[in-house]
């Protein structure tokens, strides 16, 4: 009898154990997204001050420690999304914040580029233009009860963004190269959307 009340008490304990692990695990998409927003703040206050606060680092250290954050910030972008999917995490929260989050992140960055003077002012405009663009359409897709399937454009457009911008932050030689393609794929999904849209 003693040997069945320690098995249950430890079958208890592990499914709580496990229960408690879901629960964190469901709030986990939505502190990968405000990490996301607080990576991009600091992200731009290093560009903005790397010749005062950070003038300790030389140029090759803050290059690589700039695209370092940017690139692992995009990554919590992938990963909040993957858990939310797989353990039905959903929020409203993540809903609203999560492609804020991405805006926020993508214009820090270019914020700082700009100012560093490794970018032309008109390739974030352009890009940022699309995005919000975009956004709105989504929104009045959403209200209209437009069905407009996703495609592999915008996963291509994208991955094309992250790594542009991660290339001017780590100022390689090509990265006019990246960028142009991020351009490129950030009309081209951008009026093939329009298109959908207008059509559906």
């Amino acid at each position: 009898m003693c040997g069945a009340q320690f098995f249950r008490a430890r079958v208890l304990e592990f499914f709580t154990s496990l229960f408690e692990s879901m629960k964190v695990l469901k709030l986990l998409p939505n502190f990968l997204t405000i990490l996301r927003i607080v990576l991009s703040l600091f992200l731009l206050f290093l560009l903005l001050n790397t010749h005062t606060y950070f003038s300790f680092l030389t140029p090759f250290h803050t290059n690589m420690i700039s695209s370092l954050v940017f690139l692992f910030a995009a990554l919590t972008d992938l990963l909040d999304g993957y858990i939310a999917r797989s353990y039905k995490a959903k929020s409203r929260f993540g809903e609203i914040f999560d492609p804020l989050a991405d805006k926020i992140l993508i214009l820090s960055a270019f914020l700082g580029l700009v100012y560093l003077d490794r970018v032309n002012a008109w390739i974030p405009f352009v890009i940022l233009g699309r995005e919000f663009f975009i956004s709105g359409l989504r929104v009045l897709a959403a209200n209209e009860k437009k069905d407009i399937p996703v495609n592999a454009l915008g996963k291509y457009k994208t991955v094309s963004q992250v790594v542009a911008i991660g290339a001017l932050l780590a100022n390689l030689t090509y990265s006019y190269v990246f960028v142009a393609i991020a351009v490129f794929l950030t009309l081209y999904s951008g009026i093939d959307y329009t298109i959908k849209y207008y059509k559906s």
